[in-house]
């Protein structure tokens, strides 16, 4: 494969700060499994998320997004462990 280089991001996130932010970010999804949008072959999460970016499938915005939603079924499951804590034993469940 062709080596990737910066330059190929840059049109997609321009600052190169928020760009090794951004990639820091979605390897850290990728090495903790998150789905590719792109062909992994061999590569290491932290190229494969740069060649999500250099693709134009990946950016600031959309790693909100995946933020977002992973936040809220975060939430969903501690709002039903805590309602099921919050039901009263019944007769069987104390002898």
């Amino acid at each position: 494969m062709a080596r990737l280089t910066v330059e190929d991001c840059l049109p997609f996130i321009e600052n190169r700060f928020d760009l090794v932010l951004a990639a820091a970010r979605r390897a850290r999804q990728l090495s903790q499994g998150a789905q590719a949008l792109v062909e992994e072959g061999d590569d290491k999460p932290t190229v494969v998320a740069l060649r999500e970016i250099a693709a134009g499938v990946m950016n600031a915005e959309v790693l909100d997004e995946i933020d977002a939603k992973e936040r809220a079924a975060e939430e969903f499951e501690l709002a039903a462990e805590f309602a099921a804590l919050q039901q009263p034993l019944s007769d069987t469940d104390t002898r």
